[in-house]
This record gives C-alpha cells, sequence and structure tokens, in this order.
C-alpha cells in the first residue's frame, strides 16, 4: 500500500485579484475532489495577501495524473495573469 503524498501550494495573488484567485481555486477544488486517489483538496487559509491550498494524495501515481490532468491545466491558465509570483508547491 502506498504512503498518502501530503501537498501544500501557496498562491500570492496580484494586488486586488484575491477574490478572482479564490474563485478560480474553488472552481478547480469542485473538479479536483472527485479525482481518483484525491483524499483532500480544500483552502486552509485564505488572506488578501495569500491563500493555502492542502491536498492529499493516496499515492505518488494519483499526484502525477493529476499533476498532468484538465482541471490543473486550466486552473494554471485562469491564475496565468492574477499571481504576483509562482505558485509555490511544497511536500509536507
Amino acid at each position: 500500500m502506498s504512503t498518502p503524498i501530503d501537498l501544500q501550494a501557496t498562491f500570492i495573488p496580484n494586488e486586488g485579484e484575491f477574490f478572482r484567485v479564490k474563485l478560480a481555486l474553488e472552481i478547480a477544488i469542485d473538479e479536483v475532489v472527485n479525482e481518483p486517489g484525491c483524499i483532500r483538496y480544500e483552502l486552509t487559509e485564505a488572506t488578501e495577501d495569500r491563500l493555502v491550498l492542502t491536498e492529499q494524495w493516496a499515492s505518488q501515481e494519483d499526484l502525477d495524473k493529476h499533476s498532468k490532468g484538465t482541471a490543473v491545466q486550466d486552473l494554471n491558465e485562469s491564475l496565468s495573469a492574477l499571481l504576483a509570483e509562482p505558485v509555490k508547491l511544497e511536500k509536507l
């Protein structure tokens, strides 16, 4: 049995773009929570200057599939002009 993979993604919105970033994340969350192997995918912090998404995946294979999936591609596209810096993704 695989060990679950825990991640945290931090998003720093451009000034005035908090609500658009939050909406884009909420749309992605609705899609991703139904992906195979998704145990947790939720916003755990949302302030005007940063949003934190906490993820847990059943296996590295599930995470790899998610990373290449349409939900992530759509999210990256929708956030491309809204973030002050690249998304910081950390394994926990």
